[in-house]
């Protein structure tokens, strides 16, 4: 599996009155794993697009065992868990000192094609081919 971790500090601009993150906050960590992880493998935002595909999020699943709150220091692990027929990533945001479970969540996202808007089964070559080559 293919998979690449991220450490960030939770800002201010974060919390909420209660003075814990947001829930809607951690849909931005993810994305910034994911972003981290698609570029580890070169396969980014730009490449993306360069390929002729878009990646909508179809699907995402969050749970919320725990929170954190301003200052902490977070580490958000995101991991390829399938590929074949869409992108499916696995999430795990845990405390960057201590290893506590914060958070767990995946996103399933899909290949459409940006010349007639249509999702592409299997999933392109280009990813697999990407996906491959850094498992290697």
């Amino acid at each position: 599996m293919i998979e690449h971790e991220i450490e960030l500090s939770i800002p201010f601009h974060d919390v909420d009155l209660m003075q814990v993150t947001w829930h809607g906050h951690y849909v931005r960590y993810l994305e910034v794993a994911r972003s981290a992880l698609l570029d580890k493998i070169g396969y980014g935002y730009k490449a993306m697009m360069a390929s002729g595909y878009a990646w909508p999020v179809i699907d995402m699943h969050i749970r919320y065992p725990r929170s954190c709150s301003f200052g902490d220091r977070i580490r958000v692990r995101a991991r390829i868990v399938e590929s074949e027929l869409r992108l499916k990533i696995d999430y795990l945001i845990t405390m960057a000192e201590t290893g506590e479970r914060l958070t767990k969540a995946s996103t399933v996202q899909v290949a459409v094609n940006m010349d007639n808007g249509e999702m592409c089964y299997p999933t392109p070559a280009e990813l697999q081919d990407r996906i491959r080559a850094a498992a290697a």
